[in-house]
């Protein structure tokens, strides 16, 4: 048997401490799949204002006190301090860097939670973190076979091992995971200098005469994943999507491997899901009725037996399609269907929501804010589910969807084509029902394919069981990643 790797995990946020999406579900369930294939790895994040040390059990480390790090002309001091990241399989080991001026004085993890505007030093709180990561192992006297890093927060973390730090970890593979490269950790030149990088790095890790921490995690690492194969695909083509780092990405791109994010089937499965209002499997897929009940109840609409139920979670923004659900709203209500939204976001879209609420009381119902409760109820007790993305790096929802035998209705991009397969009659293939271009009508002609399939129970049953059978589970992800650190070691 291949002998066990010792991995560092470096996220912004890791579920249950922080949460703003899938991020922090991947740095949850992949760390804690890789345990469970005999890898040690440790998690590694920042302390937030709103991060319960008591509840968390988080707790000092003694050589892990007060260790200065550099940003700019300043040092500031960090603590690390110790806690876990538990299922009822295994356990990780988590490091929780704190500092009272950049982390755990403000509440929100970017941004301001009562303004929404970013914080003005998110620059230097990165840098701050990103150091910190690097002088945690070197205190512990621990030097990982693997660093793994997530997002532009985490990106100066190679770029700090292959220079500054180059002879401590010299023996480290780096891979860089890209979750949404629409956001790469761009700030203005002035930023740059508090890196405290030599002269000859600074080309590596600017982009237009700015800090871009993306590009700084994809020049340094070794190997740089998506969170799907179709997402890879895409960022290498895709201009607009590329933020202007194309020619960057394309110089890298036999570096490059999309592995799709899992399920977290101790989290997300309808057979043991305490949130739903009965469980079922796919044998027993007839008891999801129950939980649709319970659904309609909550979003108050009338329960019609024949009618199908589609749900929708999201956060309301261009990228997520709401617009194209405004656009035919006549049409679409005009069908024979119920439709349940739980979101927040653009307040444009949210009116926009509430007034087709308001429009057709028996037929849709719009709860805004986040519940994750209620998601699992949606998921379980909707019959469809819509995601009708402009861009979709993974998409976890669709996913979730499958496992609970609620059909998807998608738009043909990222993780949502790698996942969702258009249903055929005539074969009896696929589990779900696409859609390819950006475009209201397009949407709506997938949703009336549904809606007619729905009708016919034989048929409908076959579509929900094609889903149901898939192996979404973290299990296969977290092998690929498995074999992907291997052959670096190697």
């Amino acid at each position: 048997m291949a002998k066990p790797l010792s991995i560092l995990f470096v996220s912004s946020e890791i579920y249950p401490f922080a949460k703003t999406g899938g991020l922090a579900d991947v740095s949850y369930s992949l760390p804690l799949a890789l345990r469970e294939l005999g890898h040690d790895i440790r998690v590694m994040m920042p302390k937030y204002g709103s991060i319960s040390e008591r509840k968390n059990r988080i707790h000092e480390i003694n050589r892990l006190r007060d260790f200065p790090i550099p940003v700019g002309d300043t040092e500031w001091l960090a603590t690390v301090k110790s806690s876990s990241v538990n299922n009822p399989r295994s356990k990780v080991q988590a490091y929780i860097t704190t500092n009272q001026n950049y982390f755990e004085a403000k509440k929100g993890f970017y941004s301001d939670p009562l303004t929404g505007i970013d914080y003005p030093d998110n620059d230097e709180r990165f840098i701050f973190f990103n150091r910190t990561v690097l002088e945690t192992c070197i205190l512990l006297g621990w030097y990982p076979d693997i660093i793994h890093c997530n997002d532009w927060q985490t990106g100066l973390v190679p770029a700090f091992a292959r220079t500054e730090y180059a002879q401590e970890f010299k023996k480290a593979k780096i891979i860089y995971t890209i979750h949404n490269f629409g956001n790469q950790g761009s700030f203005p030149s002035d930023s740059i200098s508090k890196t405290r990088m030599s002269e000859n790095v600074l080309p590596t890790i600017t982009h237009n005469d700015r800090l871009n921490f993306m590009k700084a995690g994809i020049a340094y690492s070794d190997r740089i994943t998506t969170v799907s194969p179709t997402y890879c695909a895409e960022i290498l083509k895709n201009k607009q999507s590329s933020n202007g780092l194309i020619a960057v990405l394309k110089e890298r791109s036999d570096k490059m491997l999309g592995i799709l994010d899992g399920v977290d089937m101790l989290t997300w499965n309808p057979k043991i899901d305490p949130l739903i209002a009965k469980n079922y499997d796919k044998t027993s897929v007839s008891d999801k009725v129950y939980s649709k009940e319970a659904l309609l109840h909550r979003f108050r609409l009338p329960m019609r037996s024949n009618t199908p139920l589609i749900g929708m979670i999201s956060r309301l923004n261009e990228q997520k399609g709401i617009k194209l659900i405004l656009e035919v709203a006549d049409q679409l209500f005009a069908e024979n269907l119920q439709f349940v939204l739980l979101g927040e976001g653009d307040p444009a879209l949210e009116s926009g929501l509430k007034e087709i609420a308001a429009r057709y009381p028996d037929k849709a119902s719009v709860k805004i804010g986040f519940d994750d409760e209620l998601a699992h109820l949606i998921e379980a007790g909707a019959d469809m589910f819509m995601m009708p993305s402009l861009y979709e790096p993974c998409g976890l929802n669709q996913q979730y969807s499958l496992v609970y035998g609620t059909v998807p209705i998608v738009r043909s991009t990222g993780g949502l084509a790698d996942t969702v397969r258009e249903f055929s009659p005539a074969t009896g293939s696929g589990n779900g029902f696409v859609f390819q271009k950006f475009d209201s009508e397009e949407m709506l002609g997938a949703i009336r394919r549904a809606i007619a399939m729905y009708s016919q129970t034989e048929v409908w049953d076959v579509v929900v069981q094609n889903g149901m059978n898939e192996d979404l589970s973290w299990g296969r992800s977290a092998r690929q990643y498995s074999d992907l650190y291997r052959s670096l070691i190697k």
